[in-house]
């Protein structure tokens, strides 16, 4: 099974985001030795308890700290940037770290209201405008725009030998017939979906629309993962990340990603637990052998190419444990 990793940058209560930051660039350091085939950063912005606004910017630290693991977004939210200003910092990362680099695009805010104010004039226009968008950065990343264009004069300089390679990231019908129809790579987020995944991803499958560039499709399933030496120990970890989704959907989550002493403690009432229940159903959480038939059993129901990891834990050491053990069961070297 291929395996990938997907970072949020989770800041642990206690620690500061710096902190965080530098455990995202250790984790990569770690899925590359373990044989992960990617390490992707998200974008989030004034989202209490992740730490990284800018995933261009982090990985060309990330980059420049690894040998060969491809990195890339997880993803870039396009509607609150030009293309050009996307493609010109993706092809610089490119030109410095060939054959590595990924560009994921959502469509996601990303924050709240406020925060999309503050980046963008007019957010919900720039969704609508979302397909023409993702079609002049496709077109600004090959260099490819017809003579006579607007834009045809125009490099998204410096032009890197190889382009990075274009994902679109999403959770809904819309993400993967745009990835369809543009002939790119798809990776569904089965850790925030309450959609039905495996039809989405069926559907972009069977509508995928061949192009010079990449022939056939190509997909991931992005799933939330806490593994442990056994399967309580697994659940005992994971009450930390149930807890601060819990508290981020109720305004709260400010301290960061609680303890695992913090979570036992909290005053659960019974819509808590309902809510604690239904975040348990997205979340795969076990000993490896468990992990490892309900990973096979998804990728099976997505006919995924690749499952893409993601693991929030208190303590690093658990989150850095979780991947390593997967690679293990996972990962033939």
């Amino acid at each position: 099974m291929k395996l990938s990793i997907l970072d949020q940058s989770p800041i642990p209560a206690g620690k500061t985001a710096g902190q965080a930051l530098q455990e995202s660039m250790k984790l990569a350091q770690i899925g590359e030795k373990l044989g992960y085939e990617r390490y992707w950063i998200a974008e989030h912005h004034d989202l209490k308890g992740l730490a990284c606004p800018s995933p261009e910017v982090m990985l060309g630290y990330i980059g420049a700290n690894t040998e060969k693991i491809r990195i890339g977004s997880g993803a870039v939210l396009l509607p609150h940037y030009k293309p050009y200003k996307v493609a010109e910092s993706f092809n610089l990362l490119a030109t410095l770290f060939p054959g590595r680099i990924d560009i994921g695009i959502g469509r996601a805010p990303g924050g709240s209201a406020e925060v999309s104010m503050a980046l963008s004039d007019n957010y919900l226009e720039q969704v609508r405008k979302m397909p023409d968008s993702f079609k002049e950065l496709m077109q600004f990343l090959y260099n490819d725009f017809p003579d006579g264009h607007l834009y045809s004069k125009v490099a998204a300089s410096p032009l890197p030998a190889a382009p990075p390679e274009p994902w679109i990231l999403g959770t809904s019908e819309k993400s993967g017939r745009l990835a369809a129809e543009n002939g790119t790579a798809y990776a569904f987020g089965h850790f925030m979906s309450e959609k039905s995944g495996p039809d989405i991803m069926k559907n972009y499958i069977q509508s995928y629309q061949a192009n010079g560039r990449l022939l056939s499709p190509k997909s991931i399933v992005a799933v939330s993962v806490i593994c442990a030496e056994t399967t309580e120990r697994a659940e005992e970890i994971a009450l930390s990340a149930q807890l601060w989704q819990l508290q981020l959907g109720k305004g709260e989550g400010d301290q960061g990603i609680p303890s695992i002493d913090a979570a036992k403690q909290y005053s659960y009432n019974i819509d808590d637990r309902n809510t604690i229940d239904k975040i348990k159903k997205k979340m795969v959480i076990g000993n490896p052998h468990k992990v490892k038939q309900e990973l096979a059993a998804l990728q099976r129901e997505y006919q995924a190419d690749e499952i893409m990891v993601i693991t929030i834990t208190h303590q690093f050491e658990d989150r850095a444990n979780s991947y390593r053990l997967l690679a293990s069961e996972l990962i033939r070297r």
